[in-house]
C-alpha cells in the first residue's frame, strides 16, 4: 500500500521476507559446513606425515639406507637432478644403491631440516640443507627442497629440487 510516497509493508510480507533471508542464510551455512573436511582428520594426516618425514631424515642421518628405502612404496616416482630429466621410477633396492653410493663419495653426508610444510593430506614439503665432506677434504653445503607424496603411510613420490651446477 502506498501513502504519501511511502510504501507500507504489512506484517505478513515482513514475515515472508524475514523467513526467506533466514532460509537463505541457513542454506549457505549448511553448504559451507558440509564442504569442509573436519580439522581433526586433516591434522591427523598432516601430523602423521610430518612424523614420517622426521623419521625419514633420522634414517638418512644414520645412513640406514634399508630402513629409509622401506619408507617408500615398492616402486616410487622420483624427480631428482642426479637421476636425469623428468620422472624416474625407482625400486627400494635402487634407492638403497643410490644412497650407498652417495655415502661412499661423502662419508659424513647429513641433512638438517630447516622447515616442514604440510600441503594437504598427501604432500609434505621439506626445506633442508645437505652437508658433507668429499675424499679431497672439500666440504659442501647444499640447500634442497623436496616434495614428498605420502599415500597409505608410504612415500610414493619424491620430487627433489636443488642447484645442480
Amino acid at each position: 500500500m502506498m501513502r504519501d510516497g511511502i510504501v507500507s509493508v504489512n506484517s505478513q510480507d515482513q514475515s515472508i521476507y524475514y523467513m526467506k533471508n533466514v532460509t537463505c542464510i541457513v542454506f549457505v551455512l549448511a553448504t559451507l559446513v558440509a564442504c569442509q573436511q573436519p580439522k581433526s582428520d586433516r591434522a591427523g594426516a598432516s601430523s602423521g606425515n610430518e612424523a614420517l618425514v622426521h623419521q625419514y631424515f633420522e634414517h638418512f642421518n644414520n645412513h640406514d639406507w634399508a630402513a629409509m628405502a622401506a619408507m617408500y612404496a615398492e616402486t616410487s616416482d622420483f624427480k631428482d637432478p642426479s637421476l636425469g630429466q623428468g620422472i624416474v621410477k625407482q625400486s627400494q633396492q635402487q634407492i638403497i644403491a643410490k644412497y650407498a653410493e652417495l655415502q661412499s663419495t661423502f662419508p659424513d653426508v647429513r641433512d638438517s631440516i630447516l622447515n616442514v610444510y604440510s600441503a594437504g593430506d598427501k604432500h609434505i614439503v621439506v626445506e633442508f640443507v645437505s652437508t658433507g665432506t668429499a675424499p679431497d677434504s672439500s666440504t659442501f653445503e647444499l640447500p634442497i627442497c623436496t616434495i614428498f607424496t605420502i599415500e597409505n603411510g608410504v612415500i610414493t613420490k619424491d620430487f627433489t629440487y636443488y642447484d645442480n651446477f
